[in-house]
């Protein structure tokens, strides 16, 4: 029996903390930075949801070539530059005074967060698990609802001393905190001599006829031929239509309480906090029935909750809707995003798993791309956040059937040119 220590739960640790620093300074708290520069700027809802279009776009485009870099040399070396690149960026961003240079601080701080974010993290401790990958990846969520935490931190901060203090301030600390964090990782537990989970090496010996194949054996997808399977597409549809209203409420709901609702940042910032809370409880929540029930069809109710959330949010007239936005929105967004990896993982196995979450994240672009451009065009267009608001929560509820059509897929048959790696 395998008596050290497992070595994944540690890398969990630090991808939640990676998690952690990204969600409190760039992916909840983007919408503070939106509101205040539209105050102070004068700039448009539709350019500054540019900046998160540019964000999106370039981890899309990126993403085929860091699955191809992962899956060849692991995804550490990658991760640790990312958050040099990600701090850098934080830094970058507190010296701008034109909107040119808005767009190339956030072009330098995405390129730092595709490297170190969601996808690289997230495939770095896929092949790590596999009995126990769902709980292992809802712990990494746990840092990423965590961070929202620290939104209303982030809002006092540019409220005593300014946003380009905020970001300085957020720069130096992804480095100081996040590089130490990104050198825990390595590549896979073989090379250390560990086993997926930390569990016991099966005894061949008990298959039939001895030397036989064990669960870890099992014949695992090339690229090519995820990309033949419906459930591919399925699965990347269905997560893009989640991020329409992910990324828009990211992006735009502090300013729609602001502007729409009456509510000051601060204020705004405590709902985004409440959400916070509830994407803890759907984390927990994954992290306990993950590998116990049929992910594609929890996610496809969680995709009904995402859109009934974003329509309470839409049409608040009271306090307890902003709440029940927060209970539905966050309890939906913790519990499923961790299953859109995991899926992936148990349909394709780890093989290709790299190039295939790679090029699936040119289909999710559309929904980190297109939530944010959609609200803020037409509230540029008709003064307001309920129609753009609408018709994203619309999409999000249709996107629940694309899961349910997203059954595993069967396993190829293997070739000999596909027996080695």
């Amino acid at each position: 029996m395998n008596k050290k220590p497992f070595y994944g739960w540690r890398m969990v640790g630090a991808a939640s903390g990676i998690q952690l620093l990204q969600a409190a300074m760039l992916y909840q708290a983007l919408g503070a930075y939106v509101a205040i520069l539209t105050e102070e700027k004068g700039w448009s809802k539709t350019s500054l949801s540019a900046g998160s279009a540019i964000q999106a776009t370039e981890a899309a485009l990126l993403g085929p070539l860091l699955g191809y870099v992962i899956d060849r040399f692991g995804a550490q070396t990658m991760i640790r530059i990312g958050i040099l690149l990600f701090g850098a960026g934080f830094i970058a961003f507190s010296f701008i005074d034109t909107l040119p240079q808005f767009y190339m601080a956030i072009i330098l701080i995405a390129l730092g967060s595709s490297m170190c974010g969601f996808f690289p993290l997230n495939v770095a401790i896929v092949n790590w698990f596999k009995k126990y990958r769902a709980r292992a990846l809802s712990s990494i969520a746990m840092g990423l609802a965590v961070g929202g935490a620290f939104v209303p931190l982030v809002a006092w901060s540019m409220h005593a001393f300014g946003w380009r203090a905020t970001a300085f301030g957020c720069g130096v600390v992804a480095i100081v905190v996040g590089f130490p964090l990104a050198m825990i990782f390595k590549r896979r537990p073989e090379d250390y001599g560990q086993t997926l989970d930390g569990l016991p090496v099966p005894d061949r010996t008990e298959t039939p006829g001895g030397g036989g194949a064990s669960p870890d054996d099992e014949m695992e997808f090339t690229t090519r031929q995820a990309l033949a399977t419906p459930a591919f597409w399925l699965l990347g549809f269905g997560h893009g239509f989640a991020l329409f209203v992910v990324t828009a409420v990211n992006v735009h709901a502090i300013s729609h309480m602001k502007e729409g609702l009456g509510y000051t940042v601060g204020e705004a910032s405590l709902v985004i906090t409440l959400m916070t809370v509830f994407q803890i409880i759907g984390v927990a929540l994954g992290w306990w029935a993950g590998d116990r029930f049929q992910k594609r069809l929890v996610a496809a109710s969680c995709m009904l909750m995402h859109a009934s959330g974003l329509l309470m949010l839409t049409y608040a007239v009271s306090p307890w809707m902003l709440g029940a936005f927060a209970a539905l929105h966050g309890t939906a967004w913790g519990l499923r995003g961790p299953f859109m990896q995991a899926i992936r993982a148990d349909y394709f196995g780890r093989r290709s798993i790299g190039k295939i979450m790679g090029l699936s994240s040119l289909i999710v672009v559309i929904g980190q791309i297109g939530g944010p451009l959609v609200a803020g065009y037409f509230t540029d267009v008709t003064g307001d956040y309920r129609v753009g608001f609408t018709l994203l929560a619309c999409l999000a509820g249709s996107g629940s059937l694309l899961f349910v059509m997203a059954r595993a897929p069967k396993i190829p048959t293997r070739t000999p040119t596909e027996t080695t790696p």
